[in-house]
């Protein structure tokens, strides 16, 4: 039988000392929530008890229960993010940004600056850039590094952390020459000499990764800090971690042990690491105040579509002698199949092209048949570009599409060039997926795309960037619902977390994880959602974020 591990340090007497015994009673608000079976339902009053919910609109109140003036604010569950890289937001929030650069001269200026800002470090790390919304759309070079930075190496990620642009220190370090082979998998960029440009691919970049300093208990408790900061702020009190390296393991288990989480997390375990087999045996963890769960094997199988990693069953539109990259050989997929859903945990597959879609689904099939596991409520992460003979297979499968609305802006200015007309049939097919029946949890994937989760609801609803464009929406057949996007974020992430029973509504009994807004995003234009900004986040009956009191 599968062995439960619950944190020593985290028993059931701490854990009602760290929270107020007295009730609480937060009235004069607007309150939205979803019931168990998924309808909506709004409320004035709240009351609180011990960190968690005791009734909405109670009919009596303890004659000693704090009372709290809502002032008529909008008060929705704690959002849940079912996709994001906790540390490496953090890592983003630390290092050089370079999202909104223009140009890669640009960028290259931003990472000069920032070098010569922290002439401490060792290597300048950032992330962000994005070649389609520079004007020539063409990769970048180590050269433009080299001009502004050469006796430091340097390492900045794709926006879909996909691909890495570094300088020639870096590729020196690693041992990149023209003469290295393309790792299985990835892909080394070269010009027409065949000397590499400074832009891995996938794979590829693990041959820097594995010469770059590793990062220190210091360093995750620096960007822990900073990213449970910013999540608290735009309203997201739990996160699913996708792919976490034994070492974060560890200093999960630490933090979680201490209480000093900032915000609720469902980790995935990283099926490359080398200690997988290890924390598999560990079992499974749930923390006893639902801080940190850790259930789920997050697995890879092809690249991103900006990079044309996606792997797909036909060629690229814009590229014909392209098909994409497999992180993950298909010799391979058996094993880590079998080996997850033999262990009981859920298995998460990054899969963005049709073709690893396909054979994620594939697997799954032959594995239920096999091992079992269906019940797990196993996932495909993305799940972007899809053969429409495969969109029925997921709820026939019960195997879970976990989306990111925002992927969906970010690539329409692209993602028809990439894989053609026909093909988009299939593509970021939310409301055909929904349904046909199966929960659809949603996330952001931040730091690719930013974590506020009110971009996403916008996303979801109106298929536009923030500007509100195309005018019409990209595709508004596939358009959500508020209703539906907002279940994505509260009670489908919940349940894709094996955590509804206690999280992703506020119905008696859960945890008292909400948060306070200045909008009703069920009554305000759909094309305004974006604007909302969080007044308040409560976690477990706590207030953890106002806006009133930051600088």
């Amino acid at each position: 039988m599968r062995r439960y591990v619950s944190l020593t340090l985290l028993l059931v007497c701490s854990l009602l000392m760290s929270v107020a015994s007295a009730s609480t009673l937060i009235e004069n608000v607007r309150g939205y929530t979803l019931n168990e079976k998924g309808e909506l339902v709004q409320f004035k009053r709240i009351l609180l008890n011990r960190g968690k919910v005791i009734s909405l609109d109670p009919t009596s109140v303890p004659n000693k229960a704090e009372v709290i003036d809502g002032r008529n604010a909008v008060m929705l569950p704690g959002l849940i993010d079912a996709h994001g890289h906790l540390l490496g937001l953090g890592g983003n929030l630390l290092e050089v940004d370079l999202r909104d650069s223009k140009t890669m001269s640009q960028a290259a200026k931003w990472v000069a600056d920032y070098a010569l800002a922290h002439m401490d470090q060792d290597w300048i790390k950032g992330r962000g850039w994005n070649q389609e919304l520079w004007s020539d759309r063409s990769f970048p070079t180590a050269k433009a590094l080299d001009k502004v930075i050469a006796q430091k190496p340097v390492w900045l990620s794709r926006v879909d952390g996909h691909a890495a642009w570094v300088n020639t220190k870096a590729l020196q370090l690693a041992g990149i020459t023209r003469d290295t082979q393309d790792p299985v998998g990835g892909q080394i960029l070269r010009d027409s000499q065949g000397n590499p440009t400074g832009v891995l691919i996938d794979n590829a970049m693990d041959l820097v990764a594995a010469v770059m300093p590793t990062e220190s208990t210091r360093q995750y408790q620096a960007q822990l800090n900073a990213a449970g900061e910013h999540l608290l702020s735009v309203g997201i009190t739990a996160m699913h971690d996708a792919g976490v390296s034994h070492h974060v393991y560890d200093f999960y288990l630490a933090r979680a042990a201490a209480q000093t989480l900032p915000v609720r997390i469902y980790a995935m375990l990283s099926a490359t690491d080398p200690q997988l087999d290890e924390m598999l045996d560990t079992g499974i963890i749930r923390s006893a105040d639902d801080f940190l769960s850790i259930r789920s094997v997050k697995a890879y199988g092809d690249g991103a579509l900006g990079s044309r990693g996606a792997a797909l069953l036909k060629p690229y539109s814009d590229s014909p002698h392209q098909h994409g990259l497999l992180l993950t050989q298909p010799d391979d997929f058996p094993k880590i199949f079998q080996k997850v859903l033999g262990a009981g945990f859920q298995l998460n597959f990054h899969a963005i092209g049709d073709k690893a879609n396909r054979m994620v689904l594939d697997e799954f099939e032959k594995t239920f048949a096999s091992v079992g596991g269906q019940s797990l409520r196993n996932r495909i992460e993305h799940a972007q570009v899809i053969n429409v003979n495969d969109l029925p297979r997921f709820a026939k499968l019960n195997v879970l599409p976990s989306m990111q609305p925002t992927h969906a802006t970010s690539d329409m200015n692209m993602a028809e060039a990439r894989i053609g007309k026909a093909r988009m049939a299939g593509a970021y097919a939310w409301k055909t997926l929904i349904d046909s029946g199966i929960p659809m949890p949603l996330g952001s994937d931040f730091p690719v795309e930013l974590a506020n989760p009110f971009y996403g609801l916008h996303a979801a609803v109106t298929r536009q960037d923030r500007n509100n464009q195309p005018l019409k929406g990209w595709y508004p057949e596939q358009a959500l619902t508020v209703k539906q996007a907002f279940k994505g974020f509260t009670l489908d992430a919940a349940y894709a977390a094996h955590m509804e029973d206690a999280l992703g509504t506020l119905t008696p009994g859960k945890w008292a994880d909400f948060i306070l807004v200045d909008q009703d995003i069920f009554t305000v234009t759909p094309q305004d959602i974006w604007k909302t900004k969080v007044m308040q986040t409560w976690l477990a009956g706590e207030k953890v974020f106002d806006a009133n009191s930051q600088n």
